[in-house]
């Protein structure tokens, strides 16, 4: 239990947080400095910070601390203090995405999350480190060095939301953003022993993310507890006039649905999430998980998803042709970097060869071929029709179960250089990438530690109904019980006492 140290509230839940603001019990400048110091302590070691707005953060801390003094209204997020990935647009504040083609790029515009945030009394403190342009699994790929997982430095956090995870576990802040184009918010989530959450495609506005793959990315919350989650995506969610692919679907009171009761529910095993190449201890604990919500009276059955087993060749045609469009637009003349070059398509030889790293580069290439003339139909079109298959194994299991729960990822965070060949890497997101083909939504809650490591389960819901997610993912916390934080930074001593 956390007392009797100056920071013992660095790991409280977003909602006691704003209790305690409100009470006066603590002022959001004490709160801000606390997490401030935190990253001072920690953040040379775990590195999930690219950028730290200090003078943002302290100066929006003070006027939320004046606010509460003369009784003014208050947002339902004032006492959050958020990191966000660096994929997403602040205005004034560089932003990489994680690549040294947007090194020295400053956005003329927020993003519509992060101005949503702030309008709630979030206080944005940093921007976190990820796999360059989202391309990765476990944030190894980033321009600026990797970053590292606060439960064992020698390990990978996941990917590519990696920062924003570590960032969150690690306690530099109270909640984060990030991008989940195949399972970058899920499968850095399971590394990392904290909750993420990948919402409907089309639930949160994109308008101000860099893209990757426009019809998977979708932005989502990380946070301590499944509540934490539901409160941010509340604030999140909802239709952007700035993003036609927006949904206009009213968005439900989430936090009501954490804390009622699963007897009753339907929850469905995929058998092919369970099958070769998922680590015997990770399908284990997921089904530990299930076990325990049969114990609260859900009904837990196997079912199939046949089509599952094409999802990762699917992935990797579509999400390539996406980004090698999307791209296309760093030519050296409109964003970023600008390297000489003889005329024009010197210049943008020269700027794309030095400003993209290798990865990047290799997806472009794949996804050029894929897109191009003879190869669209062998490639492309074929994997959309893959894609509708899945979408097909989704609703036809949506009729039988209200949820299907999985393991979030194959194995625990993985140490560096263990993953070196590239498809084993990709292997990585087999469990998450089905629901962004799909379009639905998904959560990984922490299912305990094997071998010492973070293990995630996963829980899939049909679009939109992100309610089931928190209704069956805050239960599943209840029987669970809490967690021990991870031991980072010159201060982890108090995280045991």
């Amino acid at each position: 239990m956390l007392q009797n140290h100056r920071d013992d509230f660095l790991n409280v839940p977003i909602s006691d947080l704003r209790s305690r603001v409100v009470s006066g019990e603590l002022t959001v400048t004490a709160l801000v400095q606390g997490y401030l110091g935190r990253i001072q302590t920690s953040d040379a070691e775990v590195r999930a910070f690219l950028a730290v707005t200090e003078d943002r953060a302290l100066a929006s801390a003070a006027d939320a601390d004046r606010r509460i003094a003369s009784g003014e209204p208050l947002g339902p997020l004032t006492g959050a203090v958020i990191a966000l990935k660096d994929n997403l647009c602040v205005e004034g504040v560089v932003t990489t995405a994680g690549s040294r083609i947007l090194e020295r790029y400053i956005p003329p515009y927020t993003a519509t999350v992060v101005t949503r945030l702030q309008s709630a009394g979030a206080i944005v403190i940093g921007k976190t480190n990820l796999d360059e342009f989202a391309m990765g699994s476990s944030t190894e790929h980033s321009a600026f060095g990797p970053t590292r997982n606060p439960w064992d430095l020698e390990r990978v956090p996941g990917g590519s939301s990696g920062g924003s995870a570590a960032a969150c576990a690690a306690a530099m802040c109270s909640g984060a953003l990030g991008s989940d184009t195949g399972g970058s918010i899920r499968q850095p989530a399971a590394f990392c022993g904290v909750v993420g959450l990948k919402p409907t495609y089309g639930r949160v506005s994109r308008s101000g993310l860099i893209a990757f793959a426009s019809s998977l990315d979708q932005i989502g919350p990380f946070g301590h507890d499944v509540r934490d989650c539901a409160e941010l995506l509340q604030t999140i969610a909802g239709h952007d006039p700035l993003d036609s692919t927006s949904s206009t679907m009213p968005v439900p009171e989430y936090a009501e649905s954490c804390g009622t009761s699963v007897a009753g529910l339907r929850i469905g095993l995929p058998v092919e999430f369970f099958g070769d190449g998922i680590s015997p201890t990770c399908a284990a604990a997921a089904r530990e998980a299930a076990a325990a919500l049969q114990s609260m009276g859900a009904r837990v059955e196997e079912c199939s998803l046949p089509a599952t087993a094409w999802g990762l060749s699917a992935y990797y045609v579509i999400a390539p042709a996406e980004a090698s469009s999307n791209l296309a637009r760093f030519d050296g003349i409109r964003y970023g970097l600008r390297v000489s070059g003889s005329g024009h398509i010197g210049l943008m030889e020269a700027t794309r060869g030095t400003g993209f790293g290798a990865e990047v580069q290799q997806r472009i290439m794949a996804g050029t071929w894929c897109l191009s003339s003879g190869y669209y139909d062998q490639y492309y079109r074929r994997a959309q029709q893959v894609r509708t298959l899945i979408r097909g194994d989704f609703d036809v299991a949506f009729e039988r179960f209200d949820v299907l729960l999985s393991p979030t990822t194959p194995t625990t965070a993985f140490r560096f250089g263990d993953c070196a060949d590239p498809l084993q890497m990709k292997l990585g997101d087999v469990c998450t990438l089905p629901a962004n083909l799909a379009g639905i939504c998904a959560i990984s809650i922490p299912a305990g530690l094997v071998d010492g490591l973070p293990a995630g389960v996963q829980l899939m819901a049909r679009a939109f109904d992100e309610e089931m997610l928190f209704r069956v993912g805050s239960a599943y916390e209840q029987v669970r019980g809490a967690l021990q934080p991870p031991r980072v930074g010159a201060s982890a001593e108090w995280m045991a006492a």
